[in-house]
């Protein structure tokens, strides 16, 4: 063989690729991405431009196939799945917990019922999960962080709150009328699936391994170190006293977010099996996960 074509070809092989990582500005996704964000570990020809973006502005673009690699709602997958494949880690889920209805009192006999309640976007679970525990509650769509504003100004009867709210929300002086995550396991005995990271279809196989395997790493490594993991996620907190954002990252970055196993991928079916069945999703999906 010609030596210039065997060099050519080894450096086409470790070319740099470099891939768009798209997650929240929020604690425990800073927590799961603080290795890759910080180079903690080797990433071979792989090179990661992290961008952060609010769940609800995530979906939108992927919608668009913005991203390589994105965080998205459960729900927005629906809309997703012929341009991403879902990842088997990253995930997280509410273990009898989720997105909280909250308000500033009681709301009578008829609960949510002809309520107006502010959502954080109309492609986050949140949605999903409100509409089937009440279809006829009147959704008021406002960013995530001005659900307790909106409440607050009595410009909706009640919210959903998500992220670092579900811990905070008492503060602002409201009640929590339903656990969402709790009432989907009294339906199905199953975690509420939220948000996962999906990697667009169009990547060649390798890379596509190889990424999987990076994100991995990356959540791994932060659990072994969580001390440090922690103190970067700090940042991203909110507002978060070190003691509520441990408690927050322990609630969506654990053993089920390095692979949510098939426990975890029939809770996603249901919730989008559900979705159709309701006449909330236009059509039966199959979800499809990088194995």
């Amino acid at each position: 063989m010609d030596p210039s074509f065997a060099r050519k070809a080894d450096s086409a092989q470790t070319r740099v690729l470099e891939l768009t990582l798209a997650h929240s500005p929020d604690a425990d996704d800073a927590f799961m991405f603080y290795a890759l964000a910080t180079k903690k570990i080797r990433t071979g020809h792989l090179r990661f431009t992290h961008v952060l973006e609010d769940i609800e502005t995530l979906n939108q673009k992927a919608l668009e196939g913005v991203y390589d690699i994105t965080a998205l709602s459960f729900h927005a997958y629906a809309y997703l799945a012929e341009r991403y494949l879902l990842l088997p880690c990253g995930a997280s889920f509410g273990d009898r917990y989720g997105p909280l209805v909250v308000a500033r009192g009681p709301l009578g006999s008829a609960g949510l019922k002809g309520k107006k309640v502010a959502v954080p976007g109309k492609m986050t679970t949140a949605y999903l999960a409100l509409q089937l525990y009440e279809p006829e509650a009147e959704p008021l769509l406002v960013s995530f962080d001005q659900v307790f504003a909106a409440v607050a100004r009595g410009e909706a009867d009640a919210g959903v709150v998500i992220h670092e709210g579900q811990l905070t929300y008492a503060r602002e002086g409201l009640s929590k009328i339903v656990d969402l995550g709790e009432w989907w396991h009294q339906q199905t005995g199953l975690r509420l699936p939220l948000g996962g990271n999906a990697i667009r279809r169009s990547l060649d196989r390798r890379t596509l391994h190889q990424a999987a395997r990076l994100i991995r790493e990356s959540i791994e490594y932060g659990l072994k170190h969580r001390e440090e993991a922690l103190e970067y996620a700090m940042q991203f907190g909110r507002g978060l006293d070190t003691a509520t954002a441990d408690r927050f990252v322990s609630m969506y970055v654990n053993d089920w977010t390095l692979d949510y196993g098939e426990r975890g991928r029939q809770a996603v079916r249901t919730l989008l099996e559900r979705g159709f069945e309701k006449g909330l999703l236009p059509h039966p999906v199959k979800p499809e996960f990088l194995e």
